[in-house]
């Protein structure tokens, strides 16, 4: 009997890449193969980053790649473009892979019998159903996020969102779906997220599909662990929903981590010169971006800290070229400070050097942040990131918020004001650092995590 197979799909995106990726990486050490399917797009930015990722680093975990649709020069950052291509489009294409895969004769491919897609590509579980795998849903965010989607009916119900089109009832409601849940402002539900009133009915629409797709799923495993969400978890009371996490990037090396951005590993280098917990770490993610005047006003915020920094700066972090607005910067602050354009992040949040981290609250960000004990200064961009800075602030009591002036502007004051408050919080690194402990105990044997896991590879094999 061969190696039981899956398919693995993620949603095209940075944060949902990496953590399916981790997954695979963990059934590939249980007896897996996978196949692991990225669009063309995305493969070609994976090739670009990491030129050895498809070579035979790991043979069970198979790099193939199907169109998702849209032309070459199409912004692949518009949401409701991109849904709609992969869920007419890119579904054909999955489709034909499949059944090529289920008529290959050759006894080395064994063919797959499960398909492991992201929430958000839930379309796929239907051509699962027509080729006859069996199907597992796979959230790389929060529990909390999951369950607002999965509630739809109940917003609707309690006057919150517009049946039609999901728009808030009231803006600016805080709401909570039950006693002990998490608060949630209405304006930050994800479907919320974009500016316009047709992309929010549209992206709704799509959100509201994908929860009734993968009601037959036979799993829904999720990127988290029972204790940073226990009430929700305990509110889900599902044993179909599985928290399996953190699922941490970037600590098997030389295997494919999944970056769609080289790492530029210089800055341990530095990082190993600087003092303990005196660096502060700053990254937006694959997504966010800010306007000059923001850009320059932070600049200038980590300049006024007068400690040492280390600075993620994408090449579309904003709409100007990145060199000519950090001109003058470098020669200011000297060595105190470092820029790069993609990190390691993993191994960043692990070293020593670092006090603290700066964040877009991403949900793969939280985690690594919450694994490492590592306190936060929270600057959500939008979707679910405003959600875990809730977390991080209110629940956990791990971080800070910063907070827009009447200029919609967060000052160089602010910066430096929110850097010196964190890091003057003894309390603060404690409970960091508990939340540490906390996350490292569930994926150790005998953790809830580590269980979940346990139960979720014992179904697959059967």
């Amino acid at each position: 009997m061969g190696r039981p197979h899956a398919l693995l799909l993620p949603y095209p995106a940075q944060g949902h890449v990496l953590p399916l990726m981790e997954l695979a990486h963990r059934k590939v050490s249980h007896g897996f193969t996978i196949t692991f399917i990225n669009t063309h797009f995305n493969h070609g930015r994976l090739l670009s980053a990491m030129p050895t990722f498809c070579s035979n680093t790991n043979p069970s975990i198979n790099f193939i790649s199907i169109p998702d649709g849209l032309q070459p020069g199409d912004d692949r950052n518009h949401v409701v473009n991109l849904c709609k291509a992969l869920m007419t489009i890119m579904a054909i294409h999955l489709e034909e892979l499949i059944i090529k895969m289920q008529k290959h004769k050759q006894p080395e491919h064994d063919k797959p019998t499960w398909l492991i897609a992201d929430e958000s590509m839930a379309w796929a579980f239907n051509v699962a159903k027509k080729t006859g795998l069996r199907t597992v849903a796979f959230w790389p965010a929060s529990a909390t996020t999951f369950t607002s989607m999965r509630n739809i009916p109940k917003l609707i119900q309690d006057g919150i969102i517009h049946e039609h089109d999901g728009s808030a009832k009231t803006p600016g409601l805080i709401f909570q779906l039950s006693p002990g849940l998490p608060t949630m402002n209405v304006d930050h539900l994800l479907w919320n997220c974009l500016l316009d009133s047709e992309s929010i009915k549209e992206l709704f629409h799509c959100i509201n599909t994908n929860i009734e797709s993968i009601k037959n799923a036979e799993f829904v495993v999720c990127n988290s662990f029972y204790k940073a969400e226990k009430p929700v978890f305990d509110y889900l009371n599902s044993s179909k929903i599985l928290p399996i996490g953190p699922l941490l990037s970037g600590q098997r090396f030389g295997k494919p981590a999944g970056l769609f951005w080289s790492a530029d590993t210089t800055c341990k280098a530095w990082l190993d010169e600087q003092d303990v917990s005196s660096v502060i770490y700053v990254a937006f993610g694959s997504w966010a971006t800010v306007d000059e005047r923001q850009f320059q006003e932070l600049a200038l915020g980590l300049e006024l800290t007068g400690r040492p920094f280390l600075w993620v700066v994408r090449p579309d972090f904003t709409g100007k070229a990145i060199i000519d607005l950090l001109k003058g910067l470098e020669d200011r602050i000297g060595g105190r400070g470092m820029v790069v354009q993609w990190s390691p992040q993993q191994e960043v949040l692990a070293h020593p050097a670092v006090s603290c981290f700066m964040s877009h609250c991403g949900w793969n960000s939280t985690m690594e942040g919450v694994s490492n004990g590592v306190p936060f200064l929270c600057w959500p961009y939008f979707g679910d990131q405003h959600l875990n800075q809730t977390y991080i602030c209110d629940v956990w009591k791990t971080g800070l918020k910063m907070i827009p002036d009447e200029n919609n502007m967060i000052t160089k004051e602010q910066i430096r004001d929110k850097v010196d408050e964190l890091l003057g919080d003894g309390e603060m690194k404690k409970r960091a650092l508990a939340m540490k402990e906390i996350a490292t105990k569930g994926i150790e044997k005998g953790g809830s995590s580590f269980e979940n896991f346990n139960t979720f590879i014992s179904a697959m094999q059967v």
